[in-house]
């Protein structure tokens, strides 16, 4: 797989992460790590499939609405004689508000044929109307089914950003603790140079007799702990970036891994001794934007329509279908002294009907509405809970942030003054007044200093990532 892939964020060689390239270390920043897991990894696209999903039920939905076409025949023989033939065909057109448009089409023959079947020579067309005038007037199953999918298209969308929000923090967290251990790994290797060359410099002060063959071994164990320290680091990279590696995928599901020719970006990119917003600014329109709030609210409102509809079971069932009869299809040819006139088309040629009913104690109607009503509270109270969850969540991450940011700008003094009595005890060993042993503390105090800052940077970044995950932003960047 030798091929450089694009996409949309800019040119990325796959060899990189596959190492099949000879190229120098390449710098992989965060912002193109990201786009790489939002494009190819599998939870991603798995969430993505709930939009797919939504848009299936909302087709489904509206077609509780479609018109329908159909036809019936049925005849019967018997001893030669041709008892009946009933034939039926036609359509039906659902409206939104309750109203159901029909025509169809009747013919029917035979010798033994039911008196209320007979119809005109040439059969009989029909064009007739169903209103519901009670029950299912204002909602029915379809119309609530249609409105709560549409709902469910925006359930969906938010469950899905919940979701990779979740994805892309463990993605950062896997990054910086990355981005940590090679940076770590950096300040051992220059220790571990520093080691060596006071090494050869105090063999060669030894040669001369200038130095105590024990200052040798202390310099030559310092090396020691400095290559034990450096395998250490390298372990723990090689390991990071495996952790890493899990949320890199390519197209067709390809796992790729992380190699020695990416490195992360700076720890220093950013002014991590400041915030660049106050926590008012993540929670800002928070129940528009966090998703999971947006998702409860969405619930509460698919539940209201489900209450909606049971309150309408509560009304008596009242339908009323109207039918106007032809002769053939010839709607206007009636017999009679007002032949032709709309009075007789209307009175004359029709057939109609009533149907109404009502359940006396309303038990199995009133019971579901009370448990809709129920429900709506239950997850009114889980809103609330999550709201304010995720609100000290955001205060919480926020003050990690901001106390990690203060304690970059004390370790930064921190590190440097232990870097001024390190540079000052190897100016006294130079004279002559110090001792290795001294360097050597002076020197670990030093690293141990260092290694403390570039996990208090790293720590910014995640802390930073932390509160936009909480605020439901992460996700949006």
């Amino acid at each position: 797989m030798k091929k450089i892939v694009t996409l949309l964020f800019g040119i990325m060689p796959l060899a990189f992460l596959l190492g099949q390239s000879t190229e120098p270390p390449r710098i992989f920043t965060e912002k193109e790590y990201l786009q790489w897991v939002k494009a190819w990894h599998p939870l991603v696209k798995q969430a993505n499939l709930l939009t797919a999903e939504a848009k299936a039920l909302l087709m489904a939905a509206r077609g509780g609405f479609d018109p329908k076409l159909y036809a019936d025949w049925q005849q019967k023989s018997f001893d030669g004689k041709n008892y009946f033939s009933i034939g039926e065909g036609g359509f039906k057109i659902p409206t939104w508000y309750g109203l159901e448009i029909k025509g169809y089409y009747n013919a029917t023959n035979g010798v033994f044929l039911n008196p209320e079947n007979n119809l005109p020579a040439v059969g009989q067309a029909v064009a007739g109307v169903r209103a519901t005038l009670g029950q299912g007037l204002f909602i029915d199953e379809r119309r609530a089914a249609l409105q709560s999918a549409k709902i469910l298209q925006n359930a969906n969308e938010a469950e899905r950003q919940d979701i990779i929000n979740d994805i892309l923090l463990d993605a950062t967290l896997a990054y910086w603790d990355w981005a940590k251990v090679f940076y770590e790994m950096e300040v051992i290797e220059r220790a571990l140079a520093v080691a060596r060359v006071r090494l050869q410099a105090i063999v060669a002060s030894f040669n001369e007799g200038d130095m105590a063959a024990v200052d040798t071994l202390e310099a030559y164990i310092q090396v020691q702990n400095r290559e034990f320290e450096l395998n250490d680091a390298q372990l723990a990279y090689r390991n990071a970036g495996l952790m890493l590696s899990n949320f890199l995928w390519y197209e067709d599901n390809i796992p790729l891994e992380i190699t020695d020719r990416l490195r992360p970006q700076s720890l220093t990119e950013e002014d991590t001794r400041i915030l660049p917003q106050p926590v008012q600014a993540f929670l800002e329109n928070f129940d528009a934007v966090h998703p999971l709030l947006r998702f409860y609210q969405l619930k509460i409102s698919q539940l209201d329509i489900e209450r909606r509809l049971a309150a309408e079971y509560l009304k008596p069932q009242l339908d009323v279908e109207y039918n106007l009869l032809g002769e053939g299809f010839r709607f206007g040819q009636v017999s009679g002294p007002d032949n032709g006139t709309g009075s007789n088309l209307l009175l004359q040629n029709y057939k109609w009907g009533v149907n109404f009913s009502f359940p006396l104690f309303l038990r199995k109607e009133r019971g579901k509405l009370d448990l809709t009503r129920i429900k709506i509270q239950d997850t009114d109270f889980t809103l609330q809970q999550k709201r304010l969850e995720l609100t000290n969540k955001v205060r919480d991450a926020y003050n990690e942030w901001q106390n990690t940011a203060r304690q970059i700008t004390l370790y930064a003094d921190i590190t440097e003054n232990y870097r001024t009595l390190f540079n000052a005890e190897t100016t006294r060993f130079a004279l002559g007044e110090s001792s290795v042993f001294l360097v050597n503390i002076r020197e670990q105090r030093l690293i141990e200093a260092q290694l403390k800052f570039v996990k208090l940077q790293s720590d910014f970044y995640k802390n930073r990532n932390k509160v936009s995950w909480a605020a439901g932003r992460l996700v949006l960047q």
